[in-house]
C-alpha cells in the first residue's frame, strides 16, 4: 500500500536534495505537501509548481529552526493549511567538526534544529493529530556513533532515542519511526569524495532515488503496528 491521496504531509527541509526527495514521493503517492525551508525560497518555490503539475496541493512555509520561537508555530500554520497525517522531520545540519573545533556556538545550533525543532514540531503535532505517522530522518552514525561530524553525530543518536521514546508516548494513536540514512546523495560540496565514501558501503553503490522513496512510504503507508523501530538505508554502512 503506498496510496496517501487525502493525506496531507508536512515535510521539514523539503526544499533541498533528500528532502526534495521526499517531498516528491509523498506527491507520487497521492498526498498534498506542505514544504518546509529555512532560507531555500527560490527552491521550494520550484517544488510547489512541480507538485502542483502532478496534480498535488503543495504551500510552502518558511521557519528558521535555530529560533525555537519560529518552530513553534508552523505546525499550527500547517494543519491550519489542511489537516495533517504526517510530519517528516528532515531538517538538519550537517557540519564536519571535531569535538575540539565544536564551539559552544556550533553545539546549540546542531541541537536547537537537528534534535529540538523533531521535538517541538512532534509536541505540537500530537495537539492537533489524532490518527498520524512521524517519521524522524536519521543517519546510520546515531546508531554507531564515531568522533567525526560531532555535533551532528550526538543530536542524531539523541534523535534516535527520541523516536523510541516518542512512539511509547503518542501511542496508540501515531506511529513513530526512524529512517537512518547512509550514502543517499554524493556530497554536494565536495563531489571528489564520492568514491571515498562508497569504500566503506558494503552495497558498493549509492542508494538509488526510487529506494529513498519506497523506505519513506513504507513508513508512512505500511502496517500502523510498527512503531519505535528505525530502518537502516544504507547499503550496510552501520555494520562494518
Amino acid at each position: 500500500m503506498t496510496d496517501l491521496k487525502g493525506k496531507t504531509i508536512l515535510v521539514t527541509g523539503a526544499a533541498r536534495r533528500v528532502g526534495r526527495l521526499f517531498a516528491f514521493a509523498c506527491g507520487r503517492a497521492g498526498a498534498d505537501v506542505i514544504l518546509h525551508h529555512g532560507h531555500s525560497p527560490a527552491e521550494a518555490e520550484s517544488l510547489r509548481d512541480e507538485l502542483a503539475s502532478l496534480g498535488r496541493q503543495a504551500w510552502v512555509l518558511t521557519a528558521d529552526f535555530s529560533h525555537s520561537e519560529s518552530v513553534s508555530q508552523l505546525i499550527d500554520q500547517a494543519n491550519a493549511l489542511s489537516p495533517l497525517y504526517g510530519l517528516v522531520n528532515n531538517a538538519a545540519i550537517f557540519e564536519p567538526l571535531s569535538m575540539q573545533e565544536t564551539s559552544l556556538d556550533d553545539w546549540n545550533r546542531h541541537f536547537n534544529i537537528n534534535l529540538t525543532a523533531p521535538f517541538l514540531l512532534s509536541q505540537a503535532f500530537a495537539k492537533h493529530v489524532k490518527d498520524g505517522r512521524i517519521i524522524n530522518i536519521l543517519d546510520w552514525r546515531a546508531l554507531r556513533p564515531g568522533a567525526d561530524h560531532f555535533p551532528y553525530t550526538v543530536t542524531k543518536s539523541a534523535l534516535a532515542a527520541m523516536t523510541k521514546s516518542l512512539a511509547i508516548a503518542l501511542a496508540p494513536n501515531i506511529t513513530v519511526n526512524g529512517l537512518a540514512l547512509g550514502a543517499i546523495l554524493p556530497p554536494s560540496d565536495n563531489p571528489s569524495a564520492s568514491e571515498k565514501v562508497i569504500e566503506a558501503v558494503p552495497a558498493q553503490r549509492w542508494s538509488e532515488a526510487s529506494e529513498v522513496e519506497e523506505a519513506l512510504l513504507f513508513l508512512l503507508t505500511g502496517p500502523a503496528y510498527i512503531t519505535g523501530e528505525i530502518i537502516h538505508l544504507d547499503g550496510g554502512r552501520h555494520l562494518v
